[in-house]
């Protein structure tokens, strides 16, 4: 969700209040599973009156995507391998621990690669027969090596070529909680700290990790809420295009 408040005002949602950008933008992210009417509440400043908000919630219906010929260790790792898995989960969550203040998403998202959309936000996986968790991110196909673009401006918070599940990987943080990552990548063209304008290339398609041919899994979180970047594409959109 996005919406705007006057100077003056501020949203609370869940007990916290939501920081507004220097345009009065507020952002909200919910789950795949969130359920019911969204409650908010708008704050007046100066006389701290409160005044709730409701907002009906539509349901959504999640596909089923059965995929076969992942790596069969990627799907029930050996032991060895989970202690791996776990400190690489941590420098994950680490990345996304502090946010930017500085509201770098303000440039509007495009695509971050071309190429038909394989795979959707909250479908069920299930790998070689195994039933895993649902798919967070969406699925660009494309060939080896195609350019994989920012989507909107940001910095980069990790970038590493080779993590167990998603192989090779870069998170953006566009501020205020917003973040982009990006899996299965060939290459990875970026360093930590770097500061990345709306279509600047940050890597290029691959199926490493936990992937069975070439394509860009993009995937979005509001701090530890993963959100669907389509979603986000409508939300905040631009009329750039991936060259």
């Amino acid at each position: 969700m996005v919406t705007t408040v006057a100077d003056d005002y501020r949203l609370h949602w869940q007990g916290r209040p939501l920081p507004a950008d220097h345009h009065g933008r507020v952002l909200l992210g919910l789950s795949r599973d969130a359920s019911g009417p969204i409650a908010v509440e708008l704050e007046h400043l100066p006389s701290g009156r409160r005044w709730p908000f409701s907002y009906p919630l539509q349901p959504r219906d999640y596909a089923i995507q059965r995929i076969e010929g992942v790596p069969q260790q990627t799907v029930t790792p050996h032991p060895e391998q989970l202690a791996r898995i776990r400190r690489e989960a941590a420098l994950v969550a680490a990345a996304r621990s502090v946010s930017h203040t500085e509201p770098l998403y303000a440039s509007g998202f495009q695509a971050p690669a071309q190429g038909p959309i394989t795979g959707v936000y909250g479908s069920q996986r299930v790998y070689n027969g195994t039933p895993g968790r649902p798919h967070y991110g969406v699925d660009y196909a494309a060939p080896e090596g195609a350019a994989v673009v920012a989507p909107a401006a940001g910095m980069v918070v990790l970038a590493e070529p080779d993590l167990f599940y998603s192989g090779g990987t870069v998170i953006i943080d566009h501020g205020f909680e917003l973040y982009s990552s990006f899996l299965h990548l060939s290459a990875v063209s970026v360093e930590v700290g770097q500061r990345l304008a709306q279509g600047a290339r940050l890597g290029a398609v691959g199926a490493t990790g936990r992937a069975t041919g070439p394509h860009l899994d993009w995937r979005m979180n509001w701090g530890a809420t993963r959100i669907d970047p389509l979603l986000v594409l409508a939300a905040l959109p631009t009329a750039s295009a991936v060259d």
